[in-house]
């Protein structure tokens, strides 16, 4: 389709204004171009079919199928981005007299309580943006308190599981630790003679996914987190697969000392394109004076504002993505104590129902019972017919499915990583079962229709690589 530049037509244009009937004010000249910014010029009706036609090139959660796993791109309720609209909700600022928006404190109050059922934590922060700023938040804990207990200097290292999220090592280096990897075992767990190995008098903490990137729930985890206690770590749980196992299983019972959750993957938001999103922080309570500030706690007045004295301070402007934990909020009211285990029941289910459906055909990296989530491995079949985990991505398009998560978790090297999730119904998961088994019986017999695609795209394969190197990020006139 053509860009808006090559569709405008000089003088055109989309409405008219009346004359200003107030002073006009004069700026510096310094302060104002020399010429006129070279825009568009283009008509309402071609504007909006632009944008229209745009929408349709575009694949979301609402177009079919999407699972990318470890992301959680299932369908959230309506109603929920309808309470988020409310104007009680949008309307108010952040500077408003904290006595004009008690309504608001009490949603974020109550969004923290039931955070941390949900986590095992004692206390919450919602001041993080989204999930790496979490992990962030979460490891300036860790350095707060080793550093009042004089150990800043000496415990250095953070470790983190080879199977760990990319975001986890980035995080530590940035909270200014050093990342220790550890590997995995022949199950896919954290190989605990490893991790025995790897702790001592530097050890400051963990990161850890459970269950992690492979979907798997580690069997060992009460021993993880026991080995990095006994060695004077505490031991941070990375929230991004929480849906597995809300309602069953807590973090705060399996040992950790800190979590972040993903509202926008697990509680409600619309995951994607950059946002929004927000990264709620629970700690035990004998971190709890270093979260952020100011914390929303419950008086004899309602919700209010109190400043904590060894808070490190503010982690975001104002106090996080308000709207987005007011989605949260209604989520998780909607759903109460029953409907919040059996969302994580069915998620785990929807992906164990497909991941043996498959097995027949595909390899399963670890085959055991999963999570929400199962990798599949293309290594035999590329070795057999030269067909990889990127044209079986690609040829999903051409049947209208979004491709999995594609070479991730990296210690699988031909990895397709799927996430069902818990809103799909068993007619979905059949076809998308059915589309896989009959892309691997193309394989079989003609690669080469899987190396070409997609063939039913407005586009094929662009150059990826290239495009991510060198953007052109502004339009070249001729």
């Amino acid at each position: 389709m053509k860009l808006l530049f090559e569709i405008s037509s000089s003088g055109r244009r989309q409405s008219l204004l009346p004359d200003c009937d107030v002073n006009e004010y004069k700026f510096d000249p310094s302060l104002l171009r020399s010429e006129a910014p070279r825009l568009p010029e283009i008509s309402e009706v071609d504007l909006d079919r632009h944008y229209t036609e745009l929408a349709g090139e575009t694949f979301g959660v609402n177009s079919g199928f999407y699972p990318l796993g470890s992301c959680t791109m299932k369908y959230n309720p309506k109603v929920n981005e309808e309470l988020a609209s409310l104007r009680g909700f949008t309307g108010i600022h952040p500077l408003q007299p904290e006595s004009t928006v008690k309504g608001s404190l009490e949603v974020m109050g109550r969004t923290q309580a039931m955070l941390c059922e949900i986590t095992g934590m004692d206390k919450m922060t919602l001041q993080p943006a989204a999930g790496a700023h979490g992990e962030y938040t979460g490891l300036l804990l860790i350095r707060n308190y080793h550093r009042d207990r004089g150990e800043l200097g000496r415990r250095t290292k953070i470790i983190v599981p080879e199977s760990a999220h990319g975001t986890n090592p980035a995080s530590a280096v940035m909270a200014g630790f050093t990342v220790v990897s550890v590997p995995s075992n022949a199950q896919g767990g954290v190989d605990l003679d490893a991790l025995r190995a790897a702790v001592g008098d530097d050890t400051a903490g963990l990161m850890l996914t459970n269950p992690n990137t492979l979907g798997l729930f580690d069997p060992g985890i009460l021993e993880i987190t026991k080995i990095i206690h006994d060695a004077g770590g505490l031991c941070y749980y990375d929230g991004a697969n929480l849906n597995a196992v809300m309602g069953h299983a807590r973090p705060g019972d399996m040992g950790f000392d800190c979590v972040h959750v993903n509202l926008h993957k697990t509680f409600s938001t619309p995951h994607g394109g950059g946002g929004p999103g927000s990264g709620p922080v629970g700690c035990k309570s004998f971190l709890a004076k270093y979260l952020p500030s100011p914390e929303i706690v419950e008086t004899a007045d309602g919700y209010g504002f109190s400043e904590a004295e060894n808070s490190m301070g503010k982690v975001r402007s104002f106090y996080g993505n308000f709207l987005v934990v007011v989605r949260a909020f209604a989520y998780m009211l909607t759903l109460g104590r029953q409907g919040i285990p059996e969302a994580s029941e069915n998620a785990v289910l929807n992906a164990n129902y497909m991941m043996r459906k498959l097995a027949p055909a595909y390899k399963i990296a670890y085959d055991a019972q999963c999570m929400h989530e199962f990798v599949m491995d293309i290594g035999p079949l590329k070795d057999e017919v030269g067909v990889n985990a990127m044209d079986i991505a690609k040829r999903l398009l051409d049947f209208g499915i979004h491709p999995p998560t594609m070479y991730f978790p990296l210690i699988v090297h031909e990895a397709l990583m799927i996430e069902p999730t818990e809103t799909e119904s068993k007619e979905t998961l059949d076809r998308a079962c059915e589309v896989l088994l009959e892309i691997f019986k193309e394989a079989k017999e003609n690669p080469e229709l899987l190396h070409s695609a997609p063939n039913d795209c407005s586009i094929s394969r662009p150059d990826e690589v290239n495009a991510a190197r060198n953007p052109v990020l502004k339009y070249i006139f001729e």
